[in-house]
């Protein structure tokens, strides 16, 4: 008896040491889990191809320094055995509070594997969820007794690539996601990573010559899609990516000329490297130089792999949303989709300031009487201003209006090591923040408010509470917020798991006021807006403020669709039709698109809060042109992507929400486009009022790029447009139902 039970433990081990298969719904994706020995592993297909090649799974554990001297943390990557495995299929279909369509369908099949650590008595689960257009797997930490606190060192998922790639990439960085997408292979990333740096923005801290940051989007020489990102990232650091390339000896080499970037750990991972075209996962160190402080029962964020052979899926793939947890709001009665103005893009071009005095080269708030100083006559943020901003947003159909520069402390704002910048609730003299809000009030709109937080979390903290009761007492519903700098306290980064915490606790505290968020230079979106859909939006990315600084290639809003906006809406600020700065500032840059293709931005580049980012008197040139900024909607009941290729073309239809109105946008790169639209979308039997927004014959992004031409017609299902896209430009269309 004894022997039979012995023969049939040793049948069942067998079978659970064999390899695990979960297939997508339609049967096109397949992932296999299996144990490399002791070490977790996995590999992905789509349509019988190689996606990732075995790659291995695991974390690596940090000693705590307040444990027993001599007692070696013990790292979870490999001496595992899988105890259970049980799978599981998932279908259902959930509505957004706002987003690109009416509804989300959530199918998927799952595989959750539990894992022993029999030298440690420990165990884990790692679960994945696998889509029709991808899969996504996490970690997750069970409570047990011998596993309760733990340090992580670093987290060591592989994606082991099966191929060199074409990618579009940027360099890894713990402290900023402004940089320029570069386009290359795999293998050319070391070789191009220095020269890829933006180097003078405000906070830099890279890591790796081969460290990337995601969502990273690649192509095969097959044509395969493919992208790497992550969801649900909450009390946990952002991930990069690093790349194995042949050439290096370890991960996280320190890069020559930084000081910021970080000191690997003196104590390398003993574990041998992949193999090349290899990435490994990256995460962000707080100040102590760890990446994670856990307490059981836990898990990590999803790591996601979208993948498929048409680029339109790539932009379609609701994957990052289904894999966060449902909305955590009772009501969301009170948020809203937003079309906004404001006194920023001229302070940004450098016509006008933030500040109010030039008398004082630092700032004490509680030592200062800015009724006592002299005025330098540059401030934007005054009352006769914004009246004016008020009445541009209430006659032309806009929600709201963003001041920036109206509290005191912007005089020396931009000290990179001061503690106690603003206190969020002071204006200063020339704004009348009680008179503004009552004007605005009366004509239909709202001010929209701002915080610079000059990435002095813990004076954000102190503050917000004093300053969320004082938008409540003036009717302000949304609040842009801004990190700026080098992180306080000192030593911090922007994308550590504190300061995601951070970010996730201002959202959180918002919504207890009912109050929408727009965080600027903050983490990079992980779908976390289905939870929490009061995060309206982010800019973490390289947005039209750019423009002015010397500008960005004309793909770079081609490419942002597959790699940015995958986690989430992009407050780009686009809408500037007043092309040539030098035409009304002194500031000798131009914006690198055509006014069609500033146009098109309304529909390409997805979110419920979008900005008219130039000045009313620059509109006031091309009303005509700024007739489709006023009529565009900015929520969707439905959203087709009609054409696109990474950093070269995009086209998508979007059908305005409770409406049966359409808009669609063509964007291209330096290259110019030729868009053929088929209207195989409208209604059956309906016929539509079409306005074209194109560019002229002539048109090009640097030197005719406000050359455009307005076309109307009547159109119906399965009606065909011929488009030409100039160089830099594009177009927009409007199709309102007759």
């Amino acid at each position: 008896m004894k022997r039979t039970l012995f023969l049939l433990l040793c049948g069942m081990l067998s079978m659970l040491a064999v390899a695990q298969e979960v297939a997508s719904p339609d049967g096109n994706v397949r992932l296999k889990f299996y144990l490399d020995g002791t070490r977790p592993t996995y590999e992905l297909a789509y349509k019988g191809r190689e996606v990732i090649r075995p790659s291995h799974l695991g974390l690596e554990l940090a000693k705590d320094k307040h444990a027993s001297k001599g007692i070696q943390e013990t790292d979870l990557m490999d001496g595992f055995s899988i105890s259970d495995t049980k799978t599981s299929a998932f279908d259902e279909t959930w509505k957004p509070v706002w987003g690109e369509t009416a509804k989300i369908r959530n199918r998927y099949n799952e595989l959750a594997v539990t894992l022993g650590q029999q030298s440690t008595g420990r165990s884990i689960i790692i679960r994945f969820r696998v889509y029709d257009d991808g899969m996504g797997f996490r970690y997750e930490f069970p409570q047990q007794s011998d596993l309760n606190y733990f340090l992580i060192k670093e987290e060591r998922s592989e994606f082991a690539m099966a191929g060199d790639h074409t990618a579009w990439w940027l360099p890894g960085d713990y402290d900023t996601q402004e940089q320029e997408t570069q386009q290359s292979r795999l293998s050319e990333i070391r070789g191009r990573f220095e020269k890829a740096v933006n180097w003078g923005n405000s906070s830099v801290a890279v890591f790796s010559p081969t460290g990337v940051q995601t969502s990273l989007q690649m192509k095969s020489d097959d044509g395969l899609y493919i992208n790497i990102h992550e969801a649900a990232c909450a009390d946990y650091a952002t991930m990069h990516l690093e790349l194995v390339d042949g050439q290096t000896t370890q991960l996280t080499t320190k890069l020559k000329g930084n000081s910021n970037t970080y000191t690997p750990d003196p104590t390398p991972s003993t574990y041998p490297l992949p193999a090349p075209m290899t990435f490994v996962s990256h995460l962000t160190p707080d100040a102590t130089g760890l990446k994670g402080c856990m307490q059981t029962p836990c898990n990590t964020p999803w790591r996601t792999v979208i993948v498929s052979d048409d680029a339109r899926d790539m932009l379609s793939s609701n994957l990052i949303l289904n894999l966060n947890e449902p909305c955590a709001l009772d009501d969301t009665s009170w948020i809203h989709p937003t079309k906004y103005c404001g006194v920023w893009w001229e302070m940004i071009v450098g016509k006008s300031n933030w500040h109010y005095t030039d008398d004082y080269p630092s700032v004490q708030l509680d030592n200062i009487d800015y009724t006592k100083t002299k005025p330098h006559g540059r401030h934007a943020a005054n009352t006769e201003k914004v009246k004016r901003y008020i009445d541009f947003a209430a006659d032309n159909g806009l929600d709201q209006v963003l001041v920036e520069g109206w509290n005191i402390g912007w005089e020396d704002w931009a000290n990179m090591w001061k503690r106690d910048v603003f206190d969020f609730v002071t204006p200063y003299p020339d704004f009348d923040i009680k008179g503004l809000n009552e004007y605005a009030h009366s004509k239909g709109v709202k001010l929209m408010m701002h915080h610079e937080t000059s990435s002095s979390t813990q004076n954000y903290e102190r503050h917000i509470e004093n300053a969320f009761d004082l938008m409540n007492r003036y009717g302000y519903d949304a609040v842009k917020t801004g990190y700026v700098g080098d992180i306080i306290p000192r030593g911090d980064h922007h994308y550590s798991q504190s300061m995601n915490n951070h970010y996730l606790y201002v959202v959180k505290e918002a919504a207890k006021h009912h109050i929408m968020v727009n965080a600027h230079e903050a983490t990079r979106p992980t779908g976390l807006c289905r939870t929490y859909p009061n995060l309206v939006g982010n800019e973490s990315a390289r947005g039209t403020e750019y423009e002015a600084f010397g500008g960005s290639r004309p793909d770079h809003t081609c490419i942002l669709p597959f790699t940015r906006l995958q986690g989430g809406p992009m407050d780009y600020t686009p809408g500037v039709l007043e092309t040539q700065l030098k035409n009304w500032s002194e500031n000798p840059n131009f914006v690198h698109t055509t006014l069609a293709g500033q146009l098109a931005l309304y529909v390409t580049m997805y979110s419920p809060l979008q900005m008219a980012a130039d000045l009313p008197e620059n509109y006031a040139k091309y009303m005509d042109a700024f007739r489709f900024i006023r009529d565009v909607a900015c929520d969707w009941d439905d959203t087709k992507y009609l054409e696109a290729e990474p950093a070269d073309y995009i086209t998508v239809a979007r059908k305005a929400k409770g409406t049966d109105n359409w808009f669609i946008g063509g964007k291209c790169d330096e290259n110019g486009h030729k868009s053929i639209v088929h209207l195989d979308f409208l209604d059956e039997g309906r016929k539509y009022e079409c306005t074209i927004y194109a560019d002229a014959k002539n048109a090009h992004y640097e030197h005719n790029p406000k050359a455009y031409v307005i076309t109307k017609k009547t159109v119906k299902k399965g009606d065909v447009l011929k488009l030409t896209e100039a160089p830099g430009g594009g177009f927009a269309v409007s199709l309102m139902a007759k």
